[in-house]
């Protein structure tokens, strides 16, 4: 499913109303929309008292063509304005069928009116701003109180149903902000595609369910559209084959290259990433003495014991000792459970050319991001088929600029890096963002506060690998390993709450989710 940020629903509309729709026609469409989903919600209208709180603009008409909608269906249906409405046609509409309209300035001060409309109100339909809007909100705006009313009223004993139109009033649609004032539906009436930020923190946590309506827009220009969110219906469509006839040669080999004295079991995690995704073969170099101590952990795995540094690490030399093993593995993990020291940076800045002989290509993780940050020639040193991934602070690094601008816009920041770098990017968190460097990106439908555990990233690395080993692209590899890492959270959340996964569970319980998401 496609994403668009404000910029780009408007380019949308407007592509709508050159191929012949008029702007009247496509606000028409909406309202109509919105009233048939606020139906639904409340199974019937008879005898049910609808409160619409509209706007000045566009958002506002949505709601007013659903007022005049809900009233020709049976509701009783009353009009709130805090700033009046600019097409005063929408409003004759309304006063022809003698349904009430309030305006904000013929209330009293405190909004008694407003107040004992919500009060006696089913369902509310919140119209007051749409993707148009920016946060912060004015406290002194009218639509600022006829929030705090709301927010009130949704807190009441017999609270109503609330319904927004197109987004929420008091969230930034592209960034995901939300503003205090924010009351959260029960439901959000998107119209042609859903906005960005609607699958941002912290945007995502105050939509309530997200209906998203075809208003007319036209099919060549929403598939012209760089930006989806993962669905398991495209993940259906895009795991590997596996065939009856296969052997453990046919779904690859990764090579996992970490470990040290300081972090042990990410190399262990990495693998059982990698063997739970599907691959046929998994080797870990890593320094000895850890093969003799986490073998044991793994049967499965071939191990390549290196020697160690005094602080338990791998040295630079590593890279020679390696440079044959790249044409025997189709797929690689570098980094899980190195530690950050020069030697590191030797190491990675001599492994990374020499992926080029993995033809699957390479997930970069951990302290060998960390490592490559430092590097004038970084961009240079990645091969093409690379993918990185980066947690806010590692991408901060690799960005060189602070934490707060990567939150700030996230998907920016991916797709700067992906440019950047050539290669794909993957930047961790609540809807991890995957980007590829010709602007093509894609957002996890989840966030989960499961997998914010120790390791969870190795297991992240180790199954995009597998999915690299078994001949998946780079970009698909990392939209599959994303999904499935965080449809194991949402699994196990049924289960556990929302706290107590551990990171080798979420390895063991991803065969079972990738089984009922392809039964479904």
């Amino acid at each position: 499913m496609k994403l668009v940020t404000s910029a780009q629903m408007r380019e949308l509309e407007a592509a709508a109303i050159a191929a012949g729709t008029s702007e009247a026609a496509l606000m028409e469409e909406a309202g109509l929309a919105v009233a048939q989903e606020s139906w639904m919600l409340l199974g019937t209208l008879e005898g049910r008292t609808i409160l619409v709180l509209a706007g000045p603009g566009n958002n506002g008409g949505d709601g007013l063509v659903a007022a005049r909608h809900l009233y020709d269906w049976g509701a009783d249906v009353v009009v709130y304005l805090p700033r009046g409405h600019r097409e005063p046609a929408r409003l004759e509409e309304l006063r022809a069928r003698d349904i009430p309209i309030i305006d904000a300035a013929s209330d009293d001060p405190g909004g008694a009116a407003l107040r004992d409309r919500l009060a006696a109100a089913d369902l509310v339909i919140d119209a007051l701003l749409g993707i148009g809007q920016r946060l912060p909100l004015d406290p002194a705006d009218p639509i600022a109180a006829a929030l705090q009313a709301l927010a009130g009223a949704r807190r009441s004993y017999q609270p109503p149903k609330l319904v927004a139109v197109d987004v929420p009033t008091g969230l930034d649609a592209d960034s995901g902000a939300v503003d205090p004032l924010a009351v959260p539906p029960d439901m959000t009436v998107t119209f042609g595609l859903p906005k960005v930020g609607m699958y941002q923190a912290t945007g995502s946590d105050i939509v309530g369910r997200v209906q998203v309506i075809d208003i007319g827009i036209p099919k060549d220009a929403l598939e012209s559209v760089p930006l989806e969110l993962i669905t398991s219906r495209w993940l259906r469509s895009a795991l590997p084959a596996r065939p009856s006839t296969a052997n453990k040669g046919t779904f690859g080999r990764v090579l996992i290259v970490g470990g040290s004295a300081r972090y042990r079991g990410a190399v262990v995690l990495a693998a059982q990433g990698a063997y739970r995704a599907g691959a046929g073969l998994v080797t870990i170099a890593a320094p000895a003495p850890l093969p003799d101590t986490l073998a044991g952990g793994i049967p499965e795995a071939t191990w390549l014991p290196q020697p160690a540094t005094p602080a338990g690490s791998l040295p630079g030399e590593t890279a020679i000792a390696l440079r044959n093993e790249w044409r025997r593995a189709t797929a690689a993990v570098i980094g899980p459970g190195l530690s950050l020291d020069d030697d590191t940076r030797a190491l990675t800045w001599a492994l990374l050319p020499d992926t080029a002989d993995c033809p699957g290509g390479a997930v970069v993780d951990a302290d060998a991001l960390n490592a490559l940050a430092e590097f004038d020639d970084a961009a240079q040193r990645l091969h093409p088929r690379a993918v990185l991934t980066p947690h806010p602070g590692e991408m901060a690094r690799l960005l060189r600029t602070t934490i707060p601008e990567v939150q700030r816009d996230r998907l920016g920041a991916a797709r700067e890096a992906a440019g950047r770098f050539g290669c794909i990017v993957v930047l961790k968190g609540a809807h991890t963002v995957i980007a590829e460097p010709g602007g093509q990106a894609a957002l996890s439908p989840f966030a989960s506060p499961l997998l914010a555990t120790a390791g969870s990233g190795d297991v992240l690395a180790g199954i995009i690998a597998g999915y690299l080993a078994q001949g998946a692209e780079p970009f698909t590899a990392a939209r599959l390993g994303v999904y499935l890492h965080a449809a194991v959270a949402e699994a196990a959340a049924q289960e556990l709450g929302q706290a107590g996964l551990v990171a080798s569970e979420i390895a063991a319980r991803l065969p079972r989710v990738v089984r009922d998401l392809t039964a479904s």
